[in-house]
């Protein structure tokens, strides 16, 4: 299923979309509640028994997939050719990273370059949303048994916040509309292979990143396993999983996003993203 949110910004409502590409409204919030009570599946039963209102989707904002998330853990340098295009030494075990939730936005917001910021970077990710709570989780089996779904996100990046100020990556990570999210979430039943879906982003058409998720260097599974060591996962919990090579940083000339730009993201089988660069 591809469960999503539409409406105004703070007025989303809850839908799915149905075998036909049309918006059935769920009486349910999509949020961590959602999902540890056993919501997806609520949602394929009525949608199976044809009890969802079809939504009028003319003219409808689409929001991020899931309501304000609990946390957004990410993880840094995951795909080798990125590391070694911003001179980063392979990490032996996954670089994780936190992300302010109300960094997330619609998948067709407004993305604003912060005040004072002159290298403000994109990075297509593939997101695990989790469904159940996670940990010490032993196998990879049973990690993936505790993710809800997939969707795509744009972890927008000021790197001169992240890595020239001192501390802690997240000050260049947390910034206002710095996680686009969407457009939908697609159920894990329907990704075969989280390890076998292509990336790839353009800036005012010209491509920047083409990658898949097999370049991977900790598996979306290891991911999974791997933070339950350090942290409870909860449900409605949200995890970037790293970018591929074709970042801004990694070029030679380093072309940041500036205002009135336009960058276009996919992931196979989840859908597209479009936002517009503007100024905070």
């Amino acid at each position: 299923m591809k469960l999503l949110r539409v409406g105004p910004v703070g007025q989303e409502r809850p839908a799915v979309l149905d075998g036909a590409g049309n918006l059935r409204e769920i009486s349910e919030e999509i949020d961590g509640a959602f999902f540890a009570s056993g919501g997806v599946a609520r949602v394929r039963e009525a949608l199976e028994r044809d009890e969802l209102p079809v939504l009028d989707a003319e003219g409808l904002r689409i929001g991020a997939p899931i309501a304000r998330p609990g946390k957004i853990v990410c993880i840094g340098l995951n795909y080798r050719d990125h590391a070694e295009e911003t001179n980063a030494a392979i990490p032996a075990e996954p670089v994780v990273f936190m992300k302010a939730p109300n960094t997330v936005v619609g998948p067709n917001d407004e993305v604003l370059i912060p005040r004072e910021s002159v290298k403000t970077d994109w990075e297509v990710e593939l997101a695990v949303v989790i469904g159940e709570t996670v940990r010490y989780v032993e196998t990879h089996e049973e990690a993936l048994s505790k993710i809800a779904g997939y969707a795509i996100s744009n972890d927008v990046s000021e790197r001169e916040f992240q890595l020239e100020r001192g501390g802690q990556w997240d000050k260049g990570k947390s910034c206002e509309t710095f996680n686009p999210l969407g457009p939908w979430l697609v159920t894990a039943d329907e990704i075969a292979d989280p390890q076998s879906l292509g990336l790839r982003l353009w800036v005012d058409g010209a491509q920047f990143q083409n990658g898949d998720t097999k370049n991977m260097i900790f598996t979306v599974a290891e991911v999974v396993r791997y933070l339950s060591r350090f942290m409870v996962l909860e449900p409605g919990d949200l995890i970037n999983t790293g970018t591929p090579a074709g970042v801004a940083l990694g070029l030679p000339d380093k072309p940041y996003l500036r205002a009135g730009q336009i960058v276009e993201l996919e992931i196979d089988g989840l859908g597209s993203q479009r936002q517009t660069v503007g100024q905070a």
